[in-house]
């Protein structure tokens, strides 16, 4: 058995399975962010023996344990870099002091990469490479799985496509901007609440509006569509992935107002030779997605532990 992890800015998950795609049990919680990472680190060391008893399971019949964290890591040293949305993470050694607290090995990784390796393995990509995977939600996070591997270059991360900068003509102080900063959850809900006065409107509220045929709300959802649209056929550009997973709140919108327009803008703008290249998906895994794929981390952590010991280096 293994046990998934996942540390974000306002959820955290810990469950258990077999490395299969099945869960045995999950235990979910809601990130004080005002406890900030002292809060969430007691959180799990509380939670811990509880998930264990649901599942019927001891301690030792864990073999190791994964983490998806919501933020950049260093997953060579195990340790967080830092964290956008919760204070006190900087330069944490989680790795080290989850495996002192919990009495088993752990991996880290960052939770974006590690729903890209959730879905890969288990959900929408399962039985194709490379996927490329997107999680649009109060950010907008990547990760790209080539061979059921996370490709995190020199190991800081990459496929950051929430970082891709593009132009906004109409804020002549801020030519250029993070493409979070234009379709994500929280992008789009500040464009509906700058243009309506209410500050209570949120992204859903946005799609219900679009829906009903409010140029206002069309008009920002149509923004956020063609920027990303256009982040995509960059990623198509450069790294001609076989699928394209989109995750996160903002992809559970109505098709029609999101995924299947995102489709036909991909197909108008992309790089000809490669238009029959991709397929673009909804994510399968849901709301357990960085879970799945923190327990599929631990698997394979476990297995390359086992080649080693057996002589099969992997450089």
């Amino acid at each position: 058995m293994y046990l998934g992890i996942e540390i974000g800015g306002t959820k955290l998950q810990l469950g258990i399975g077999p490395g299969d795609g099945s869960l045995r049990c999950l235990w979910r919680g809601q990130v004080d962010v005002a406890a900030g990472a002292e809060g969430i680190r007691r959180q799990i060391v509380a939670a811990f023996p509880e998930l264990l008893h649901r599942a019927t399971i001891a301690k030792e019949d864990l073999r190791c344990a994964g983490i998806g964290f919501g933020g950049p890591v260093d997953d060579r040293r195990r340790r967080i870099i830092t964290s956008h949305q919760i204070a006190g993470w900087d330069d944490f050694p989680l790795g080290d002091w989850l495996q002192q607290q919990l009495g088993i090995p752990i991996v880290l990784a960052n939770d974006a990469d590690v729903a890209g390796l959730g879905e890969a393995l288990f959900g929408a990509g399962r039985g194709h490479s490379p996927i490329f995977y997107v999680t649009i939600g109060s950010g907008i996070g990547g990760g790209f799985v080539v061979d059921s591997e996370i490709y995190r270059a020199s190991g800081r991360g990459a496929a950051e496509i929430g970082h891709l900068r593009f132009p906004v003509p109409e804020c002549p102080g801020k030519p250029w901007v993070p493409l979070e900063e234009i379709a994500s959850g929280w992008a789009i809900q500040r464009a509906a609440r700058e243009a309506s006065g209410d500050t209570s409107v949120t992204t859903h509220d946005v799609a219900r509006a679009a829906r009903s045929g409010d140029a206002t709300a069309s008009a920002i959802l149509a923004t956020a569509r063609g920027a990303f649209a256009d982040a995509l056929c960059h990623v198509i550009a450069l790294l001609c992935p076989e699928v394209i997973v989109l995750g996160g709140g903002v992809s559970l919108l109505d098709e029609d107002l999101w995924l299947n327009p995102i489709r036909v803008l991909v197909s108008e703008r992309v790089f000809k030779p490669f238009a029959t290249s991709y397929r673009i998906v909804p994510a399968a895994l849901g709301e357990t997605a960085v879970v799945h794929g923190a327990i599929g981390l631990a698997a394979k952590q476990v297995a390359l532990d086992r080649n080693c010991l057996d002589g099969e280096w992997s450089i």
